[in-house]
């Protein structure tokens, strides 16, 4: 088949990698918000930040974010479904992501965008 049993197509390719590491660009703060409206709450079915649940984001210069976020309620059985979505939008455009949960100021129907109210309403709940 092939001049030599153990050699492979593959073997004849010899790309090396640079042993540098690759500079990562640092998210900006709207850029952590934006990719946070892929995370979904799975009771309400609307993305946090719409619903007001991100109470803050913060990227340093190493782009390690950290994200004050609270829940509808304190006894929300789905904190780690929240997080752990939190972690896989930002997989991969933050170095790392940590999650304060705040409970100060309490949420509240106030915080929910226009836009947020408009998906409830379409979903059936009278806002």
């Amino acid at each position: 088949m092939y001049q030599n049993d153990t050699q492979r197509p593959s073997d004849l390719v010899k790309d090396e990698l640079p042993d540098v590491d690759v500079a990562r660009a640092v998210p900006s703060e709207e850029e952590i918000e934006e990719a946070m409206k892929d995370v979904v709450d799975p009771e309400l079915f609307v993305n946090i930040v719409d619903l007001g649940l991100l109470y803050g984001v913060t990227v340093d210069d190493e782009g390690n974010v950290t994200l004050d976020m609270t829940l509808t309620s304190p006894t929300c059985p789905l904190t780690d479904k929240i997080e752990y979505d939190t972690r896989y939008v930002l997989e991969g455009l933050a170095k790392s992501v940590t999650v304060n949960w705040v409970w100060l100021p309490p949420w509240s129907l106030e915080k929910i965008t226009d836009d947020g109210r408009e998906q409830l309403r379409a979903i059936g709940y009278n806002l």
